[in-house]
């Protein structure tokens, strides 16, 4: 299985880690840390030091209840680290999911991948995405949006109903001449779900996943493992956050999201140094 994003083909039969790089004052988990542009390029070094895969940059907290940014206020916060990080032999992700934000980096080659929160349903966003042959897209689930989504999700069928989603977006790319071996594929974790949704999602992917297509899981620090777990604080989930990664990986994701790569990386060697053993 392999993901075309970029500048890059990567090899999906090894699980790959994708590196959170947070360029907002209000992202739920680490805002403000890595305001500046100094700082954002810092903690991208080090994560890349650490065993990432790929970068993911995002200017736009969409945490529950964030209000929306505006795209040339979004742009002004992710474009200079961005413009930075593209020299770096590393596949370049943009969490975005606003047409405009998406045409400037594209438009000025910065970026391999981009993470669409609202999977391409921006006005404009699939067709221009059809527009560049080998970028990687991440289409992801969300009920509602962020300023509203978690006020009271439901469903009828969860993972049924994440699928249907998937698939729709799946054949809306496909018919606007998206390659599918450009797609990554994300139930979209703490996206409009309460604490069950989002368990019936992570323990079951063979009933979400629409196509056989790589998936991502993001649930570092979020707030479904505060619940099992009792920690209201997002930073002091991180043994909860490796060992969510780790069962997502066993179950058959791709890409894991964090926050914590250096962990995430320790414990996903550990676990691939025992199945080397049992196939020996």
């Amino acid at each position: 299985m392999f993901w075309q994003c970029g500048r890059f083909e990567l090899d999906l039969h090894t699980p790959k880690i994708m590196g959170i790089v947070n360029i907002t004052p209000d992202s739920f988990s680490d805002g403000g840390n890595y305001h500046s542009v100094q700082h954002a390029l810092q903690h991208a070094e080090q994560l890349l030091k650490d065993g990432a895969d790929i970068l993911d940059i995002g200017g736009e907290s969409t945490r529950p209840n964030a209000l929306p940014l505006s795209a040339d206020e979004e742009w002004q916060r992710v474009g200079e680290v961005l413009r930075e990080v593209s020299s770096w032999q590393v596949p370049i992700s943009l969490d975005t999911r606003h047409t405009p934000v998406m045409k400037k980096a594209l438009e000025n080659s910065v970026v391999d991948i981009i993470n669409d929160i609202a999977a391409l349903t921006d006005d404009g966003a699939i067709k221009l995405l059809s527009q560049y042959s080998n970028i990687g897209i991440c289409l992801m689930h969300m009920q509602g949006q962020p300023e509203n989504m978690q006020h009271n999700p439901q469903y009828y069928n969860v993972c049924d109903e994440v699928k249907s989603f998937l698939q729709q977006r799946i054949s809306e790319c496909v018919a606007a001449g998206i390659n599918k071996n450009r797609l990554l594929l994300d139930p979209g974790i703490g996206f409009g779900k309460t604490v069950e949704h989002n368990l019936s999602l992570l323990a079951n992917p063979q009933k979400w996943l629409p196509e056989n297509l790589p998936y991502l899981i993001g649930v570092s620090r979020k707030s479904v493992l505060g619940a099992i777990i009792g920690e209201s604080d997002p930073q002091k989930r991180e043994f909860a956050s490796v060992a969510a990664a780790l069962e997502s990986v066993r179950l058959g994701a791709n890409i894991v999201r964090v926050h914590n790569v250096k962990a995430t990386r320790e414990a996903l060697q550990i676990m691939n140094a025992y199945q080397d053993f049992q196939a020996a």
